[in-house]
């Protein structure tokens, strides 16, 4: 074994940092307590990112691409979950930057959609968090990243085990208490530009064979444009019972409330003109979220662990607002000297999940080997009302006035049962092979109606099912070039569900394909990772993401139907296909030349990408003409650039790390997108479509703990240092319609205290 000191300090820890060969397991010995030995003092630190073992807990990472993320030990502004600081070191990861509160997260890599991170099978604690994970699987909840021990990110083929999404595993591991206190208490306090104010309080600790934890976070501020204001409130607890020595139980209970004030989107001239201002003051958003969750692990040998979660989810989506596309204002009536009514809409989540997973080592051909084995069933039900005609007035209220009815209103089930087996297979003590497979039963179901006749009545739409049997398999390798270093290759299928919008028209004209399907495709990787004489960690790799059968409208003639006679037809229409490099590198600048680890920390880091995202054979269609004349003129999107997929995105900063101090510098560089398939340049009049510009901006934070054991924590920073003003997404709906503009400068500064 050998024991190196991190190459990347945005923060501090207890710890020291071990690498051990991934190919097989590592004796650590048992400390001597019969010598003492004084030592100089020297400045023990955490890596903030590093790479999984092989088997982590009952998760199999060898030869798969992944990352894990420590917030506390990076200088970032956890606040308000600034996720291009907390991830930077993750290449090629988009961010939709559109929302000060930091309540919303929308990340994804390999060019797919950072919707939501709706790509990702996103969970906390390793159950879902989304509100469906196959129907709808957008995740308006995140955790506080103040709470969040670290992020595990698993691509590629590690995905498989826990969904067969084509972004993988976003998974939040919360804190527990402290192992070795009976009261732990956290605080920290924080104020920032725009009236923010954040205070997280946690307690924690171990009491004879009980772990506990739990914390309150309360955040608040104004936003950095008008009409912005946001309170959010999160409770978690969680609670650790060694009922054994081999038996834990662990019953957690997280909660959040919130109110986001929108303040819409803007058209291209407006942008160019102020940036900063808003023309929607009377829309908001509010997504309360309970999930329960009961875990049982059980060691039942040295060579067997069983893993049992049990999950709930109950939680709303509710927002209220005037959603007219751009170029319409928001203002008084005339007439009636009042404001038009806005828009209700309301969506209702109750879930409940069961995982168990088995881990068992096992013996073959002279060596260990490590098999991992899972069950999953799942059901959600969601009952969404929409168009619901609200008030006229401009607070959080979603009472309806009028018939009180809503215009749209459908209840969607989903029932998921799953099994996968995945193998550590040890071929030499250098080579290692991971096969596996995953079997999905998906059903979902849609029944309600779109819109009312004059009279009233319900416009029914027919019930939409789709159920389907879903086989998907992958292959993963590693070999181990030093004790420090190997190399790895997977390839694995995946495909993304027919989700509740594709089920139901958007409009009462529109006809769904009968024999719709799944998008299927499958992603491959190579890479070579590790560190280098304890001053250079890297990981640089190559992948391919094949995205089969993409759902899309086009326009076609009514079969039957009269002359010029046409409809809108929802259908699988063709492909995407996506490769590039991902290159990741920390290198410990001082210790990398002179070899003593005692002198100050100066570390630079870079994620850098480079992708590109295409259409395949996608058939297209637009309408020219009027009644009998009406043709359909076809086109073909092949060769096209895929939305929100920069061809280079950068990340790199440089980190001064001595004793208590750390400082952070961070650059990001993010490339062109379009916001439309057609690759549109010229943005149209409600600027939903064009292309979305390159864009630089700089990050600065600092930490620097006091007392005791750092008992003491002040940090700090500046956001958008030079004050770029730039956009990453053109929205069609909520929360725009139109440009929603990133934030720009803004300072954060808290005190924190552990006892």
């Amino acid at each position: 074994m050998r024991c190196f000191p991190a190459v990347f300090l945005g923060g501090f820890t207890l710890s020291t940092l071990f690498s051990l060969p991934t190919a097989q397991a590592q004796q650590v010995p048992a400390p001597d307590t019969t010598r003492r030995q004084t030592l100089s003092e020297v400045t023990v630190t955490g890596a903030a990112t590093h790479f999984a073992a092989p088997v982590d807990g009952t998760t199999i990472t060898a030869g798969r691409r992944n990352e894990l993320i420590k917030p506390r030990e990076v200088n970032a502004n956890l606040v308000q979950n600034n996720m291009r600081q907390v991830m930077a070191r993750v290449p090629g990861l988009m961010v939709w930057e559109n929302d000060g509160s930091g309540q919303q997260i929308n990340v994804a890599t390999r060019g797919l959609s950072p919707n939501r991170s709706w790509e990702f099978n996103t969970r906390q604690n390793g159950y879902d968090m989304s509100a469906d994970a196959f129907g709808y699987p957008e995740a308006y909840y995140n955790p506080p990243m103040e709470a969040v021990e670290r992020i595990q990110l698993l691509r590629g083929g590690a995905g498989l085990q826990f969904g067969p999404q084509f972004g993988g595993l976003l998974n939040y591991e919360l804190k527990r208490g402290s192992r070795d206190k009976k009261v732990e208490i956290e605080t920290s306090n924080t104020a920032g530009s725009n009236g923010l104010f954040n205070s997280y309080n946690a307690v924690g600790g171990t009491v004879g064979k009980v772990n506990y934890y739990a914390y309150y976070r309360h955040r608040q501020g104004n936003g950095w444009r008008p009409f912005n204001q946001f309170s959010v409130d999160d409770l978690h607890g969680n609670v650790h019972v060694a009922l054994t020595e081999r038996l834990t139980l662990n019953a957690e209970l997280t909660y959040l409330t919130n109110q986001l004030q929108q303040p819409g989107g803007l058209t291209d001239a407006q942008f160019a003109q102020n940036s900063r201002q808003s023309t929607r003051e009377r829309n908001w958003l509010s997504t309360p979220w309970l999930i329960p969750a009961l875990t049982l692990d059980y060691k039942a040998s040295e060579r067997t662990r069983i893993n049992l979660k049990t999950f709930g989810l109950i939680a709303s989506r509710n927002s209220v607002g005037f959603v007219a596309a751009l170029p319409a204002l928001d203002t008084v009536n005339r007439r009636t000297r009042q404001f038009a009514p806005r828009q209700v809409d309301r969506d209702d989540y109750r879930n409940l999940g069961a995982e168990l997973r088995l881990t068992q080592d096992v013996d073959f051909l002279g060596r260990t080997h490590t098999l991992a084995t899972g069950l999953r069933a799942y059901r959600a039900t969601t009952e969404r009302r929409q168009r619901g005609t609200g008030t006229t007035a401009s607070d959080y209220d979603l009472s309806l006035t009028g018939s009180g009815l809503f215009t749209n209103e459908f209840e969607f089930t989903t029932t998921n049962a799953a099994a996968f087996a995945e193998l550590l297979l040890h071929v030499s003590p250098r080579l290692s092979f991971t096969p596996g497979v995953r079997y999905d039963y998906l059903r979902n179901s849609g029944t309600g109606y779109l819109g009312r006749a004059a009279n009233g009545t319900e416009n029914r739409v027919p019930d939409q099912k789709s159920q389907r049997n879903v086989l998907l398999y992958g292959l993963g390798s590693e070999f181990q070039v030093s004790p420090t270093t190997n190399l790895y290759a997977n390839y694995s299928r995946a495909f993304r569900p027919v989700l509740f919008g594709d089920l139901i028209p958007p409009a009462t004209a529109d006809v769904i394909d009968p024999n719709l399907k799944d998008a299927r495709g499958y992603t491959a990787e190579i890479g070579y990772r590790g560190n280098y004489k304890n001053w250079l960690r890297f990981d640089v790799g190559y992948f391919f993401l094949n995205y089969e059968d993409r759902i899309g409208t086009i326009r076609r003639p009514v079969p039957g139907g009269t002359a010029g006679q046409t409809q809108q037809f929802r259908t699988n229409l063709g492909r995407t296909q996506t490769h590039g490099l991902e290159a990741y590198a920390e290198l410990d600048l001082i210790h990398s030349i002179t070899g003593n680890f005692n002198l100050p920390h100066l570390d630079l880091f870079a994620a850098l990408s480079l992708l590109d995202a295409r259409y395949g054979s996608l058939p297209v269609t637009t309408l020219t003409g009027t009644g009998t004349n009406t043709q359909i003129v076809e086109s073909n999107l092949e060769g096209k650039y895929v939305e929100n997929a920069p061809r280079q995105t950068l990340r790199t900063g440089l980190t001064f790390a001595h004793k208590s101090l750390s400082v952070t510098g961070q650059f990001s560089q993010v490339g062109k997108v379009y916001a439309d398939a057609n690759n549109t340049e010229e943005p149209t009049a409600n600027a939903q479509t064009g292309a979305i510009p390159a864009y630089q901006v700089a990050d600065f934070s600092a930490t620097w703990k006091l007392g005791r054991e750092g008992r003491y924590r002040l940090s700090g920073g500046v956001n958008n240092v030079f004050d770029a003003r730039y956009f990453t997404r053109r929205a069609g709906g909520y929360p725009g319609p139109g440009i929603l503009p990133a934030d720009g400068r803004t300072w954060f500064a808290g005190l924190g205290l552990t006892l």
